[in-house]
């Protein structure tokens, strides 16, 4: 038996933190697919979807979406969460990012807030090539300049065609610093680690977090006031708060770290950090209490609320974490956000059953299944179908 979460149906946006949560594509069978089209077809398990046969679900992608808004959210849109680099093409995070902003806008129509950042990097250019500067340059320009046009706040995000080419920092120095002269409003700098892509070691320059964290702190100190903050996603809690300690004051530090946010955003007297996070599309619920007691000076009713969440997270962005995409489609699934587990080339398949069924037991003890009937009838048809193949 899982009991009901107890959490409010929406939250107005957090006073004491910007809070931002990077959301997922969902995908469908495509038209003419021989997949069964039933809610819960695509388990990750034995599904007959080919990789191939699977299509963007655009009503489900945009409902969640407005999921994340109801709970007082801003969308990090078009981010590694909706499997750039991964399934999702610059073609593709164009409509989404077109399409997201049109909601947003019916959004604030309609007198809801609906805060929207998008990315912005360089995924035009083919991976495992050294590329020119200035083509990664124009590669970048291209992509902001769409995201601005939209109207959504640019994330820089971090890029493998710059990290593939640049000599040493002042390469990044330059490519950045180009940009934010482009920038014709903040923009939130992308530190995403090599744990989420491989093929980002050694960003900034360096391997070494000190000389990568002195490159950002320049860059900072050149752009004019044309960085909002930074997005750091190293997993290190340490390296978070050095890098916090060093910002000028006005500049955010974005948790990115899916292993420590509770204790990052919590702070203590010497700072704290906004948040932009993958993990909270997949435990919304949960957190959005925890930051609206937070508002109100309950911090015991913050980490009642956030704490449980942890080990959930932990799990969902385990080794190989650039597979954390499938746990935040998966925690969906349960809450009836999409009728299908499937996404784009099958990433689903990357986690084992195993894995999917601890997810379910952690959410339960986190108490982010929003509906628990509905959770528990689609995790026994997982089950059955495990069982069957």
């Amino acid at each position: 038996m899982v009991s009901e979460p107890g959490w409010a149906a929406s939250y107005l946006p957090p006073a004491r933190r910007r809070v931002l949560a990077a959301a997922h594509v969902a995908a469908r069978p495509a038209a003419g697919a021989l997949a069964g089209t039933a809610a819960g077809t695509g388990t990750g398990t034995g599904t007959s979807a080919r990789d191939g046969d699977v299509e963007i679900d655009w009503d489900s992608t945009m409902r969640f979406r407005d999921h994340l808004w109801a709970h007082g959210f801003g969308v990090a849109e078009a981010m590694d969460t909706s499997q750039r680099g991964m399934g999702l093409s610059w073609e593709q995070a164009k409509e989404l990012i077109a399409r997201s902003a049109a909601r947003a806008a019916e959004h604030r129509a309609a007198g809801s807030a609906a805060a929207l950042a998008c990315g912005a990097g360089t995924d035009q250019l083919a991976d495992g090539e050294s590329h020119r500067l200035t083509a990664i340059i124009g590669a970048y320009a291209e992509q902001l300049t769409f995201v601005q046009s939209a109207g959504a706040q640019v994330i820089l995000m971090a890029s493998r065609a710059l990290a593939a080419s640049a000599t040493g920092p002042r390469d990044y120095l330059q490519v950045y610093g180009e940009l934010l002269k482009q920038a014709s409003e903040p923009v939130i700098l992308h530190w995403l680690g090599e744990a989420f892509d491989p093929a980002l070691r050694g960003y900034w320059g360096s391997t070494d977090f000190e000389e990568a964290a002195r490159t950002v702190a320049e860059l900072i100190d050149q752009a004019g006031g044309q960085v909002d903050g930074v997005k750091l996603s190293l997993l290190n809690s340490d390296y978070e708060v050095a890098l916090r300690r060093r910002l000028p004051a006005g500049v955010r530090l974005y948790t990115g770290d899916d292993f420590n946010y509770a204790e990052l955003i919590r702070g203590d007297a010497a700072g704290y950090s906004d948040a932009l996070l993958g993990a909270f599309a997949a435990i919304t619920a949960p957190v959005a209490a925890a930051l609206h007691a937070l508002d109100r000076d309950d911090l015991a009713g913050y980490d009642a609320a956030m704490a449980p969440t942890v080990p959930l997270s932990r799990a969902i962005f385990e080794p190989p974490t650039y597979y954390y995409k499938a746990g935040v489609a998966f925690l969906a699934w349960l809450n009836g956000l999409q009728p299908h587990f499937l996404m784009l080339e099958g990433l689903q398949r990357k986690r084992p059953a195993e894995h999917l069924i601890r997810l379910f037991e952690l959410a339960v003890a986190a108490r982010a299944l929003t509906d628990p009937p509905l959770a528990v009838e689609r995790m026994t048809s997982l089950l059955a179908r495990v069982t069957r193949a």
